[in-house]
């Protein structure tokens, strides 16, 4: 199997594990009539995608994976664009750190850690910054939901969202230094 079929398989097998990870791991809350956000740690996979796949591939496993977890249920339908592109962002800016500090390359376990956090604080803390603000505008102005009502939404969703950010630094860098070994020398090489 060459390089580019590989990156693919690897790809969609992530985007299965991102969407298994929030349709069967959340806690939903609701926060008006119809509208709900969720605790979990899709986001731990989404980062760990982007470690192990790079920022694109990553990218777009978390985003494909979570967004088709919108779709497929009417509590979050509206929201799968924005999933998909706050999610390809966590992947990108997480894949991006990890490869400028070649996290795949090291083998101190203290590095290694270092690394893992640093690259998830950043795309897992840029989402908690942009999350609400890209909800309020999306559910605002292509949802119509009143100005008022969107920015409760905000609100909400941007506790939710640095919970989970929280949460996800510290199951990614677990997940990661519990695979790492095994796993990196199946991957294809970029």
């Amino acid at each position: 199997m060459n390089n580019r079929t590989k990156k693919l398989v690897f790809t969609a097998m992530f985007a299965v594990i991102n969407y298994v990870a929030f349709t069967y791991g959340k806690i939903t809350i609701p926060i008006t009539a119809g509208t709900s956000t969720a605790i979990h740690i899709a986001n731990a996979i989404v980062v760990l995608s982007a470690w192990f796949l790079g920022p694109i591939y990553g990218g777009l496993a978390g985003a494909i994976g979570l967004s088709l977890a919108d779709v497929f249920d009417p509590r979050y339908i509206a929201s799968a664009p924005k999933t998909f592109l706050l999610k390809f962002i966590i992947g990108v800016v997480a894949g991006l750190v990890a490869k400028h500090y070649n996290l795949t390359q090291k083998t101190n376990r203290k590095e290694i850690i270092t690394i893992c956090a640093t690259s998830a604080i950043a795309g897992l803390g840029l989402n908690v910054l942009l999350d609400p603000i890209v909800g309020y505008f999306y559910r605002n102005y292509i949802l119509g939901i009143p100005q008022e009502a969107a920015k409760i939404i905000a609100t909400w969703v941007a506790g939710s969202t640095a919970i989970n950010a929280v949460i996800c630094v510290f199951v990614s860098v677990i997940l990661y230094l519990a695979l790492y070994k095994s796993f990196l020398p199946r991957l294809p090489k970029e």
